[in-house]
């Protein structure tokens, strides 16, 4: 992996009243390339300081800072000498805007600190601030003169900012004396969870929000159709909901939690296939052959007009419901497609294509007609779709994917999956969800084994599109970031508690190669003794 362009900067950090000059390389670009975590430090003379409000100590001298260890690790430490900072009796978190007054009082009260809304920092204090240009991700943490400042151009950074300190000051730590510049290499990093096939109860879920948000996550995925379930309470179609079901106030929390902590949730109603709880209401939709078979549970008979309405009213109805960006359509394993001869075996498939994009028109153009169609659907409500790889169907004569729709790579194992160069050569978007790495089953079926946050982190990157082979680098910038996913094929082989300790170490070891995808530069087993440490 090429390294990227370094800037050169000089910083200088006052502690105490000595002064420590510092050197440090700082990565740019916003893409891959390893990024440089070191930083040079020169001591212009001993320093003393004050810690959470206490009084200096002039003949104290202080060693050079280190820099703090947190996961994701940091991408860029300034040095300096001086005690650090902890929270002390008194200390307050202020901000400088009121649009961090959120941010502001999550840390106040993780660390047993008052929240003193806009106020000037004084010594002991946490200061959060809306300062400076660029990536709204980056922030900086400076730590001197027994204070402390996060600052950055957007919410999302600041909030970034306060995990890191989080971290620092865990179990009676100090946070380094300092500066701390940081910023996320990629800008998915997600966590997806399968609640159609297992229903997790919202608790559960929540607690995952709150710990994807220490780990600076920013995306959690919600797959809640399948042929198992359908798990959300609909207004405009009750009759497909599961017994077992979140309901709207539910979600409501789970999504309010997640923007606390700046994340996005992404829902997923997958068609044409994978639609059985829905069928299951609705029978008539139901794909048959020509001799009246039914085709695999959960296949829409996409021909009939009543299969794209039923979706489209609860893709509107749920728009209301997930605010964010993004929004997932699925669009993998449409079982006509499998068949040695879909146009004989589904006539009504291959008549309704040739109606609609002329002679020579597939059954594979009637699906790509399908997934544009909800694309367009989401899209007149400002999100920006994406689709699993295998739905962008190689055999296509007359339609092609919109170039608005972003790839979920996950295999090169399904009808119609394509090498992911393709997809980026092409100029798409690309998501990483590789399955030998990021899909964690229920019950290990066919060939996949529960994934190790060991492999992830000896092993992956975000340019492992496919297997274990990184695409070129020169495709760094049109792969978006990550998703770790948890399907539940086997729903009862975890309990929700399993699930949760299964994937722990995988979530640490995924979210720090999309913040640096550089080599660590921790071992496993120092990795590993961090995460126990700080939680």
């Amino acid at each position: 992996m090429g390294r990227r362009g370094l800037l050169l900067g000089a910083g200088v950090v006052v502690a105490g009243g000595a002064v420590a000059a510092a050197v440090t390389l700082w990565p740019t670009g916003d893409g891959g390339g390893e990024g440089t975590r070191a930083s040079e430090s020169a001591s212009a003379g001993a320093s003393a300081g004050t810690s959470g409000g206490a009084s200096p100590s002039p003949s104290r001298n202080y060693p050079l800072s280190k820099a703090p260890r947190t996961i994701p690790a940091v991408r860029a430490h300034t040095a300096a000498r001086g005690p650090g900072w902890r929270p002390a009796s008194g200390a307050r978190v202020v901000v400088n805007d009121d649009g961090l007054a959120d941010e502001g009082k999550l840390l106040a009260g993780e660390l047993k600190m008052t929240y003193g809304g806009r106020a000037g920092a004084r010594a002991g204090d946490v200061e959060l601030a809306l300062d400076g240009k660029g990536d709204a991700e980056s922030y900086t943490l400076t730590v001197g003169e027994g204070r402390v400042r996060i600052a950055g151009p957007g919410q999302s950074g600041v909030f970034y900012g306060t995990r890191t300190l989080k971290q620092e000051v865990h179990g009676g730590g100090t946070a380094p004396e300092g500066v701390v510049r940081d910023r996320p290499a990629k800008p998915v990093r997600g966590f997806m969870l399968d609640i159609a096939r297992k229903h997790f109860t919202a608790g559960w879920i929540e607690d995952r929000v709150r710990e994807l948000g220490d780990l600076k996550y920013n995306e959690l995925g919600l797959h809640f159709s399948d042929d198992q379930g359908f798990r959300i309470e609909s207004d405009t179609h009750p009759e497909v909901v599961s017994e077992e079901h979140l309901t709207k106030a539910q979600v409501k929390r789970i999504v309010s939690l997640a923007a606390e902590r700046h994340i996005a949730v992404v829902p997923e109603i997958d068609s044409p296939g994978h639609l059985g709880a829905v069928i299951d209401a609705h029978p008539d939709l139901q794909l048959r052959n020509a001799g009246g078979a039914s085709a695999s549970r959960g296949t829409l008979d996409i021909s009939k007009p009543a299969a794209a309405k039923i979706v489209d009213d609860l893709l509107d109805e749920y728009a209301g419901l997930f605010p964010g960006s993004g929004w997932h359509l699925g669009g993998d394993e449409y079982q006509a497609l499998t068949a040695s001869n879909p146009a004989a075996s589904y006539p009504q498939l291959a008549s309704a294509a040739v109606k609609r994009y002329g002679a020579g028109a597939t059954i594979a153009d009637l699906t790509t007609g399908w997934l544009n169609d909800r694309a367009a659907v989401v899209a007149r409500h400002g999100r920006t779709p994406r689709a699993w790889n295998d739905g962008f169907y190689r055999s296509v004569k007359k339609a092609g994917v919109s170039k608005d729709v972003r790839v979920a790579y996950w295999t090169g194992k399904e009808y119609g999956a394509r090498q992911p160069t393709e997809y980026l050569a092409a100029g798409r978007e690309v998501v990483n969800y590789n399955d030998e790495f990021l899909y964690y089953v229920l019950g290990q079926p066919q060939t996949f084994v529960y994934p190790t946050g060991e492999r992830i982190y000896q092993q992956w990157t975000p340019r492992v599109l496919r297997g274990t082979t990184a695409v070129p680098a020169s495709y760094e910038d049109r792969i978006r970031g990550g998703v770790f996913a948890v399907w539940c094929d086997l729903s009862g082989a975890q309990t929700q508690n399993q699930v949760a300790a299964g994937i722990r170490m995988p979530l640490r070891a995924m979210v720090q190669k999309l913040w640096d995808p550089g080599k660590p530069e921790l071992s496993w087993k120092e990795f590993q003794a961090l995460a126990n440490r700080i939680g």
